[in-house]
């Protein structure tokens, strides 16, 4: 990087102080560096001239060449304007401003032909021009003019304080000037041959003021790469690092918890996803690195047993595990689960939950620091201070994205070495996220379902099919199935969702009516009590119907429920939907997913519809909310600055994303420290990067 490149915005000729606060404020602009990584959102062709009577009704940007014949200031008050007349040999239109009247008739010229551009609108029988962006023909004839013109990202304040696009590009024109356009290399020599890359001058000046399609493309191209290049290698790097300083316990032996359980009491066949991502589990901890993984899978893919039996291994090795899990509905489905397979092994598991009693803490907390318990599962409750283990080997965290990074280091120092850490996820993300945003954790998938398991049908039905849907719910009741009933909850709208629940829980009791049906109804103004007490109703079978809101989504497992009702279906998120629909089909009959909407949908709510019918696969159903949502929203709030992207889009270039950890990768393998003479430019780059973070603070 040039050393001038951290010159502040204001020393630009043509800013100023005051357009350098308002570049600072509104665009984060502070150096010429942020400058230059301010990149067009668009480009408009400037080739092309158009006569006023070749004028289509498209709303598009058109260019003309023509003469102001007349101006006038037409309406009162607010709705005051200046209008003028401009005509070419072919036709008039009208150029209209709304504001700044004053100054911009002090500055137009009767009668000299001007280059006009903007969009174009019909109105009262001919074309009009709000706002257009003018100049004198004879000084549009001098400028630097590039084929394509770009369109740079604006704001409100801006385009009212005057700095128009046309100013952005005067502006960037000086930088290149004073900069003679010349930009330190930061690639190695090696990645531009065998890519075939732009250098980073040409790639620079190319996406700013580009020749032709062709060039922008390639510029583009190079500069996305280069990008998500150093992404990967700051997070690999990391990775790297994470696994030569911190030691974790190597598990050395595979022994007779493991092997007994393996051999007498696995409850099904280990699918060969499973027995991949054990194998992979088993070369982490067998290592003397900390294991770091990520293991994503479907719901209903097996992720528990994977986790128990990597437990296991721990207890064999004489070291205790822990499993913690963001809800206390959720830490009690897993207590049940894993004490039934410890059931024929002598192991001893307990929970700790918020509503644990204070005698039953204190025996758990002198269990664990006398090592007498194996395993501890509970809530957020596991990282209060009290909790000390005597050796914590393995900690496993359920659904990641409710923790934050500082609770999961608050497990770590519960012990002279960190643990090996397992993150489980049901919610599928998408290759391209979690190469970004776990990129420093080892990813491992369980892509099969158990066999025996039946996909779920899905269909969307209209709300005036309703009674046909209550019919086949009444079918699947005689065959001794349960049906969920789901309506949506948004915060924002509570006594409106609480009345649509009532509205439909009422119209269901008439429709399925006492003695022949019981139906049980669990919403968030229920006191805990109430809820436990109706969903257990509901385990045990004594209701066929739950109605419920969204608080059956994570965690409850019924698997006689075989059907999923998914009213106003087209107010729920993707994920959502898939989780929902992940509450049936646990058993092996033959399981539904129904979802109802109204007539009126946007496109949107259409496609997620669509998706959900067509695909079971969340992977795949990950993709398209990735797409519709983008990368900020898809991992929650406290996830959303993850990547602040200056010119890639996770989700349009994840083909270059791959390309660029791979390239990444490589070079890391042979040259880890980035010593070598031939990686130099690469190694001065990702230092400069460490030392002005505001100007690729991509990694939150």
């Amino acid at each position: 990087m040039n050393t001038n490149l951290q010159t502040p915005i204001d020393y630009l000729k043509g800013v100023g102080p005051n357009r350098a606060d308002l570049l600072r404020k509104e665009l984060g602009i502070f150096t010429y560096q942020d400058l230059i990584n301010l990149f067009p959102n668009r480009y408009i062709d400037r080739t092309h001239y158009y006569k006023i009577n070749q004028l289509q009704r498209n709303n598009a940007d058109v260019q003309i060449i023509g003469t102001i014949i007349n101006l006038q200031e037409v309406g009162e008050g607010r709705s005051k304007r200046l209008v003028a007349t401009f005509k070419d040999e072919t036709g008039v239109m009208e150029l209209v401003w709304f504001r700044g009247h004053k100054w911009i008739r002090e500055g137009l010229k009767l009668h000299k032909p001007y280059v006009i551009f903007g969009r174009t609108n019909w109105f009262n029988g001919k074309f009009n021009m709000p706002h257009p962006e003018m100049e004198f023909f004879e000084d549009h004839q001098k400028n630097l003019q590039s084929a394509m013109q770009p369109v740079y990202p604006s704001t409100e304040k801006l385009s009212n304080k005057g700095i128009s696009n046309r100013v952005v590009i005067k502006i960037m024109q000086q930088l290149f000037a004073e900069t003679k356009g010349q930009f330190s290399e930061t690639l190695s020599a090696e990645l531009l041959s065998e890519l075939k890359l732009l250098s980073k001058s040409e790639a620079v000046f190319n996406v700013h003021f580009p020749q032709n399609q062709e060039r922008l493309a390639r510029a583009q191209f190079r500069l996305k790469f280069e990008e998500l290049f150093y992404i990967q290698l700051q997070l690999i790097i990391k990775n790297l690092l994470h696994k030569s300083k911190i030691k974790g316990y190597p598990f050395t032996k595979v022994g007779k918890l493991f092997n007994d359980f393996f051999n007498h009491h696995l409850p099904f066949e280990l699918t060969n996803a499973q027995k991949r991502v054990l194998k992979e589990i088993r070369a982490d901890i067998g290592s003397n690195a900390q294991m770091n993984r990520l293991l994503q899978g479907d719901v209903g893919s097996g992720k528990t047993i994977v986790a128990f039996m990597s437990m296991l291994i721990a207890i064999d090795n004489g070291f205790q595990a822990c499993l913690m899990a963001p809800t206390e509905i959720l830490s009690v489905q897993h207590y049940n689960g894993l004490s039934e397979l410890c059931k024929n092994l002598n192991i001893s598991v307990k929970i700790l939950t918020g509503s644990s009693k204070t005698l039953e803490r204190r025996k758990i907390h002198e269990s664990l620091e006398n090592g007498e318990l194996d395993i501890l599962i509970g809530t957020h409750a596991l990282l209060e201070n009290k909790v000390k283990f005597k050796n914590l080997g393995l900690a496993i965290i359920d659904e990641q994205h409710r923790f934050g990074v500082a609770q999961r280091s608050k497990l770590w120092h519960k012990n002279t070495s960190p643990p090996h850490v397992l993150v489980m996820t049901a919610t599928p993300i998408p290759r391209t996220l979690a190469m970004s945003v776990y990129g420093d954790l080892d990813i491992s998938i369980i892509d099969e379902l158990p066999p025996g398991r039946k996909s779920i049908k899905t269909v969307h039905r209209y709300d005036k099919n309703r009674l046909q849907v209550f019919k086949f719910i009444r079918d699947e009741i005689k065959k001794g199935r349960q049906i969920y009933i789901v309506y949506p909850l948004i915060q924002e709208s509570e006594t409106m969702d609480y009345k649509d629940l009532m509205d439909g829980y009422e119209s269901i009791v008439r429709d399925f009516p006492l003695p022949n049906y019981q139906i049980s109804i669990v919403h968030g103004k229920m006191k805990p009590a109430d809820k436990d007490f109706e969903m257990q109703r509901f385990i045990k079978g004594e209701t066929q119907i739950m109605v419920a809101t969204t608080v059956i989504e994570v965690g409850v497992n019924v698997p006689n429920a075989s059907v999923m009702i998914i009213e106003s279906a087209e107010r729920f998120g993707l994920s959502q939907l898939h989780q929902l629909r992940g509450r049936v089909g646990r058993g092996a009959e033959q399981s539904y997913c129904i979802l109802m909407t109204s007539h009126k949908l946007s496109d949107d709510s259409k496609t997620r519809l669509e998706t959900m019918v067509k695909t079971n696969d969340g992977f795949e159903i990950a993709e398209v909310d990735l797409k519709l949502r983008g990368p900020g929203d898809l991992m929650g709030t406290q996830q959303s600055g993850v990547l602040n992207l200056k010119i890639a889009d996770i989700v349009k270039d994840k083909d270059i994303l791959q390309l660029a950890r791979y390239y990444a990768k490589n070079i890391l393998s042979t040259d880890p420290s980035l010593k070598q003479p031939k990686n130099k430019a690469i190694m001065e780059t990702y230092k400069q990067l460490g030392k002005y973070k505001n100007i690729w603070n991509y990694i939150s």
